[in-house]
């Protein structure tokens, strides 16, 4: 099985850049974060005529959104709501063999990285601890095969930034950020996919700003794209794949999609 996350920054604004990727990487399942449209006007068609006839939708005008096209089907879909919000971070879907797939897109948290001054920021820090008590009501099925993906908007490796030092005041990768996220991650022990292919003394980025003048030659970029597997699936992952290529591509999105190859059986 190939799976894609990626955060799409706008699909209607990008359905070709999508297509081309569909096309190009022909993935099995593609997570879409960051759709920016509400459900109506998703553009389902298109992705239907290119084989993704399956697809779970969770979107709301202009912000966020997450989708999952799919061309294998779903016995089930659901969604969550974080911290009280409607704001269609969360969307997951069960397959017929019972794998699980969940996909987020996380709160930002603005620019400064303090919960009393910043309401996003305070709302990002509460949708993790909320994702830390809703996967710790489970680790009891931890041997699940289940999947979770998406724009976390969180770099918590040292090398996952280009510069550690210059960045710890920077919302993103503050310790208290970070901090969070690995008990997100050890509330199911959740297994870092990336960093099981990329050790982790080596630098490695899915996102760079658009303010760059030239993103390529300043490198300047964050791991903020993830792919987590359940101890169900340890071992399962056959391959892995950053596409830094394609922020280069036209009027390309400021994030690049994470593949994985894996034995889903």
């Amino acid at each position: 099985m190939k799976l894609a996350t990626w955060n799409i920054n706008s699909v209607r604004l990008r359905q070709d850049l999508v297509l081309r990727f569909l096309k190009e990487q022909s993935p099995d399942v593609l997570c879409l974060q960051e759709t920016k449209v509400v459900n109506e006007l998703f553009p389902g068609d298109p992705f239907v005529q290119a084989g993704y006839v399956h697809q779970a939708i969770h979107g709301q005008k202009g912000y966020h959104g997450v989708a999952i096209l799919s061309r294998l089907p779903f016995a089930k879909t659901a969604s969550r709501q974080y911290c009280g919000k409607d704001d269609t971070r969360h969307i997951s879907v069960t397959f017929e063999d019972g794998l699980e797939l969940h996909n987020f897109y996380l709160p930002a948290g603005g620019d400064i990285p303090d919960p009393k001054k910043n309401e996003k920021f305070a709302h990002k820090l509460g949708f993790l601890r909320e994702m830390e008590s809703v996967f710790a009501t489970r680790k009891g099925k931890k041997t699940a095969r289940a999947i979770l993906v998406g724009d976390l908007n969180i770099a918590p490796l040292e090398h996952d930034v280009w510069s550690h030092k210059q960045l710890l005041d920077v919302v993103s990768h503050t310790p208290v950020e970070t901090e969070l996220m690995g008990e997100v991650k050890a509330a199911f022990d959740w297994i870092d996919v990336t960093r099981s292919f990329i050790p982790e003394n080596e630098k490695i980025y899915s996102w760079w700003s658009y303010r760059a003048q030239d993103w390529e030659a300043s490198d300047r970029g964050r791991r903020l794209d993830h792919v987590w597997f359940s101890q169900g699936l340890h071992g399962a992952a056959a391959g892995h794949a950053i596409l830094k290529e394609m922020r280069g591509w036209k009027q390309p999105s400021d994030h690049v999609p994470v593949v994985v190859e894996f034995d889903a059986s």
